[in-house]
């Protein structure tokens, strides 16, 4: 196992945007310009600028755009410096969807999870009409839309985990809402004979933010980890960023669904005496492990676009370091130990 460093944000950066021989080898049977709607988020940078970097070693010339409200304008400013144009606007503004540049690839990664108790109605517009936008403007385009494995609901642990044929069984509004953005997206799909890639993630990670970051953070704090929700599946950010590219070239009609995931359900309770043991600190556990949880089977999807290149061995001792050189983080906790689907 190759034992990686990663000493700042621009190494990281950097890994989490190298394109794997699968994603060049899409891209070149995948011709034309790519909008990226919603590119602001925690994935869209880095899984954007993959895209300008296997297209650059593909030999192909493309348009990379990315749209987002970019609030922080230091956002947009990285994306062009990667070769990424970008446009600033409100995706919920109908005028402003309708004026955004063609394409014949579209990466849709909007959506709304945190903040969507007490807030549903933003909720509900973000996750289930903004497709609606995004289907009428790009009724000739090929879309792969980010969706959750939060649609499937929770299962034995067990078990494979949720598949892609497996019937949905959301909790909370999230997951509700969720599940109607699938549905819109499926209706336009057949409607407007839209090719369509549903990408049900769970749950990327990388050094700043994640699952295994949370968990790193409570131990190094010595704070209590409620091991209730006592299995998760996490896949690294970069490798995420891989397969939701590669899945651009399976979009079809009726929507293709595909689930984003690591190979190996983990222990709670193991993952965090692994980083208890690491920083030399107790693992406050507290709670019993339930015997069901949110769980995605990603077997197919490593079956079409290559098994993960860096695994739950390597990310452990890289959050570590991180966190220990008081690195950068988002400060953005996945609350994936919430059980009530509230987040």
């Amino acid at each position: 196992m190759t034992k990686l460093q990663i000493a700042n944000i621009e190494q990281l950066d950097d890994l989490l945007s190298q394109p794997t021989d699968k994603v060049v080898e899409v891209l070149r049977q995948t011709p034309g310009d790519i909008v990226l709607l919603g590119v602001g988020g925690k994935m869209g940078p880095t899984l954007a600028r993959m895209i300008v970097r296997a297209t650059q070693q593909a030999g192909q010339q493309r348009l990379v755009i990315g749209v987002s409200r970019f609030s922080d304008d230091s956002a947009a400013d990285q994306l062009n410096a990667w070769g990424v144009e970008t446009i600033a606007g409100d995706l919920l503004d109908e005028n402003f969807v309708a004026s955004l540049p063609d394409a014949p690839n579209v990466i849709a990664m909007t959506g709304m999870k945190f903040g969507a108790s007490g807030n549903e109605g933003l909720t509900w517009a973000m996750n289930a009409y903004l497709p609606a936008l995004v289907c009428n403007k790009y009724a000739h385009s090929r879309i792969a839309a980010f969706s959750t494995g939060n649609i499937y609901g929770l299962v034995p642990t067990t078990g494979r985990g949720s598949c892609e044929d497996d019937a949905p069984n959301p909790v909370g509004e999230y997951a509700m809402s969720a599940l109607g953005r699938e549905r819109m997206y499926e209706y336009f799909c057949q409607k407007n004979n839209i090719p369509t890639t549903l990408i049900r993630l769970n749950y990327a990670t990388e050094l700043r933010y994640g699952v295994l970051v949370d968990l790193a953070l409570q131990v190094y704090r010595e704070q209590p980890i409620d091991v209730s929700m006592g299995h998760v599946n996490v896949i690294w950010q970069g490798d995420a960023n891989a397969m939701a590219i590669c899945s651009l070239a399976d979009a079809a009609t009726p929507a293709f669904k595909i689930n984003v995931a690591g190979p190996e359900i983990l222990s709670i309770r193991k993952i965090s005496e692994q980083f208890a043991a690491a920083f030399d600190k107790p693992a406050n556990l507290i709670g019993k492990e339930s015997p069901d949880a949110l769980l995605n089977n990603g077997t197919k999807g490593q079956q079409l676009y290559g098994t993960p290149r860096i695994t739950v061995e390597q990310m452990i001792p890289m959050i570590v370091d991180w966190i220990s050189n008081d690195r950068p983080l988002l400060g953005k906790p996945t609350h994936f130990e919430s059980r009530s689907g509230k987040f």
